[in-house]
C-alpha cells in the first residue's frame, strides 16, 4: 500500500518536505508489530479510534480499559474489546461498512510517545478470545497496513490520577453510568448483555 497520495504529495511539494516524508516512511514505517510496539500498546489504558462509514464520513472515538485491554496477538494482529456503551455502535457499524481504521496510541506520562496504526478491522461477535476480555460484548481484530511512531514533541506531560470505575474487572460489580437512568432514556436502554 502506498502511504502518500496525490494530495499529500502536493502539500509535501508545497512545503518542501517530500524527501523528509520519504525518509520517514523508509526508516519508520512497518506493516507488522515489533515486540516494543506490543509492549507499548499493552501498557496503555486508552487509545483513539478513527473510523468512517461506507460514504467516507469520519468518526473518532476514545477507547479505554485497564492496561492490557489492547493486545498484539501476532505480528500482524491487534485485538481490542468493545464494552457496553451508549448503544449507537458508531465505531463497530462503521467498521462493518468500511473496514479501514486508524488507531492512535499516546503515552503522556514520564516519556511521551505516540504510535499510529492504520489498517483494516473486523468485528467479532463470537470468538474463542471473547471470554478472555472481561466485560467484552464483541472484539475488534485489526490487521495493520502502516505502523509508525510519531514525533512526541507536542504531547503534554500528564498523569492518570485514577482508573475509571466503569472499566469491567473480574470479580468487581459492574457500574452503570448515571445517564442510563435519566427519565429521557426511560424504556429504551437495553439490558446489559451477559
Amino acid at each position: 500500500m502506498v502511504m502518500y497520495h496525490e494530495a499529500t504529495r502536493a502539500l509535501q511539494d508545497a512545503f518542501g518536505s517530500r524527501e523528509l516524508a520519504d525518509r520517514l516512511e523508509t526508516r519508520l514505517r512497518r506493516s507488522t508489530f515489533t515486540d516494543e510496539d506490543a509492549a507499548f500498546v499493552g501498557s496503555l489504558n486508552f487509545f483513539f479510534l478513527a473510523t468512517a462509514d461506507g460514504s467516507g464520513h469520519p468518526d473518532c472515538s476514545f477507547k479505554g480499559g485497564d492496561p492490557g485491554f489492547v493486545r498484539v496477538t501476532a505480528p500482524d494482529v491487534l485485538i481490542f474489546p468493545d464494552y457496553d456503551g451508549n448503544g449507537m455502535f458508531k465505531s463497530l457499524g462503521n467498521i462493518t461498512a468500511n473496514p479501514n481504521v486508524g488507531l492512535l496510541f499516546i503515552a503522556m506520562a514520564d516519556k511521551p510517545k505516540r504510535l499510529r496504526v492504520n489498517g483494516t478491522a473486523e468485528v467479532l461477535l463470537t470468538d474463542s478470545l471473547l471470554e478472555e476480555f472481561e466485560g467484552a460484548q464483541a472484539l475488534v481484530r485489526v490487521t495493520p497496513v502502516d505502523i509508525f511512531p510519531n514525533c512526541p514533541r507536542n504531547i503534554p506531560h500528564m498523569q492518570i490520577l485514577q482508573a475509571s470505575a466503569y472499566v469491567p474487572r473480574c470479580g468487581a460489580e459492574r457500574l452503570e453510568p448515571a445517564w442510563k437512568g435519566f427519565e429521557s432514556f426511560a424504556g429504551v436502554v437495553p439490558p446489559r448483555r451477559a
